[in-house]
């Protein structure tokens, strides 16, 4: 929604999340219940208010949420529970949203940042795609699927130069994927996304300390997949060699290198001397790293630094928040639905005889690397599958396998989803910014790359099953 656009009423709304954010923190420091109760209330609030005016295909999560709370109440005695239960879950996620949106408000507007994918833009063909991937990967770090938004829109306009129309459409078509693979590896372990986030919260002895590094291997596996495609089917029409970019990598990348290691380190730091989990870790520290990054930006012309983050924090909660109402909906509803519908469908699981026990592990795991994208084909969020799903499987102990191993072939899976679903923010923002459709950015242009990364993060997997 266009920022000129939001209705007054909706302004207000933007408080809302807001207050949601700073009462989820509250209850990941304190553990005090009526916290995550009064922020599940208001996160309900801004679900109704932001659902006016949304589109058929995102409202109907809302009706799907309403079916089965009803569900719930008839088929079982504790569905208020389950209800509550389920609320605190969408509230958490549409917390971490906020959150993390801060940041991404934040780099925006922030000159160096945006130097820096000029920087990777501009470099010679045979250099670009490497260069755009990697940063791909570096922004989508911290901006998450801002990152194809910057250097999307970054990387077509440098295209737009381009004289010769075949040479045009190709380098934007490889400029973005390289792009889109980028992003989508930082979902196989970033402790700012939702995949790392959301699995480890549904798989039983999980945490990020112990996935993170088979989770950087998933992701240097599926960069590598992707540059060496890239390598195969490069285009035989290129474009006229340009000037050689001539600044140099350290300089240019600092920034945002600066950036990341106050964010990551910050993030683990506080993570392992608190011992809080991972999602409060990043809720309660990234707001702050924004406002310092905020503060430390030029200010206009006649105002002080003080009033210049005043005035941006109350954009970002009046104006911004409130753009992003469809988002916020979605990702509550994903995380509300998938809590609320595994626990009405493990009791239905079991009543139909179905035992997941009888299953050998590795078929598990392979599945779990498949069925995510497969999903996501279909429209079904990740964030909505994995929490369905999981719930309804043996536990990790139970099949004799780490946890560590699972939550990899589940954020493998979520990544070849970010690359390839129609329906993923990822792949619309890339296909809005190639000129083709949803179905074109995702499987047509990531089709072979997710049957070569599926198979060797399938592989990986249960490599880890045995070794770990």
């Amino acid at each position: 929604m266009s920022l000129s656009k939001i209705p007054p009423f909706c302004s207000l709304a933007g408080l809302l999340p807001a207050g949601v954010t700073a009462l989820m923190i509250g209850f990941e420091y304190t553990w005090f219940a009526p916290l995550a109760l009064a922020g599940s209330g208001l996160a309900g609030a801004a679900v109704v208010i932001f659902s006016f005016g949304l589109r058929a295909s995102r409202a109907a999560f809302v009706l799907i949420g309403l079916a089965l709370i009803i569900w719930a109440a008839l088929t079982t005695p504790d569905w208020l529970a389950a209800t509550a239960t389920a609320a605190q879950r969408g509230a958490m996620v549409m917390a971490l949203f906020t959150a993390l949106s801060v940041i991404r408000s934040a780099a925006m507007t922030s000159p160096e940042i945006n130097e820096c994918g000029r920087f990777l833009a501009r470099q010679r063909p045979g250099l670009r795609y490497g260069a755009l991937t990697v940063g791909g990967h570096l922004f989508g770090l911290i901006l998450l699927y801002g990152s194809i938004s910057l250097l999307g829109t970054l990387a077509t306009e440098s295209t737009a130069r381009e004289p010769d129309r075949e040479v045009r459409i190709q380098r934007t078509r490889r400029m973005m994927i390289a792009i889109q693979r980028g992003f989508a590896s930082t979902l196989c372990w970033s402790p700012l996304g939702f995949s790392m986030i959301i699995t480890v919260s549904v798989v039983p002895g999980a945490s990020w300390s112990a996935a993170a590094l088979p989770g950087i291997v998933s992701a240097l596996m599926v960069l590598v997949i992707g540059w060496g495609l890239d390598a195969l089917h490069r285009p035989q029409k290129m474009a006229q060699p340009t000037a050689a970019e001539t600044s140099r990598w350290s300089v240019q990348l600092r920034p945002l290198l600066m950036l990341l290691g106050v964010v990551l380190l910050g993030v683990a730091l506080l993570h392992a001397v608190t011992g809080i989990e991972v999602i409060g870790a990043v809720m309660s520290l990234v707001p702050v790293v924004a406002l310092l990054w905020i503060a430390l930006q030029q200010p206009p012309e006649g105002q002080t630094r003080l009033r210049h983050v005043r005035q941006r924090a109350v954009q970002f909660v009046t104006r911004e928040l409130p753009s992003y109402q469809g988002e916020i909906v979605l990702l509550f509803m994903a995380g509300f639905i998938g809590s609320l519908g595994a626990f009405l469908l493990v009791p239905l699981v079991q009543g139909l005889g179905l035992d997941l026990h009888a299953l050998p592990s590795w078929i598990i795991l392979a599945a779990m690397v498949w069925i995510i994208p497969l999903t996501g084909q279909l429209g079904m969020n990740p964030i909505l599958a994995v929490s369905l799903l999981v719930p309804v499987l043996p536990s990790p102990e139970a099949m004799g396998i780490p946890p560590a191993a699972l939550v990899v072939a589940i954020t493998g899976g979520w990544a070849l989803s970010g690359a390839t679903s129609p329906f993923t923010a990822s792949v619309l923002l890339a296909a809005a910014l190639g000129n083709v459709s949803p179905q074109r950015a995702g499987i047509g242009w990531n089709g072979v790359y997710a049957l070569a990364a599926g198979s060797a993060l399938t592989l990986w997997a249960l490599t880890l099953s045995v070794i770990l």
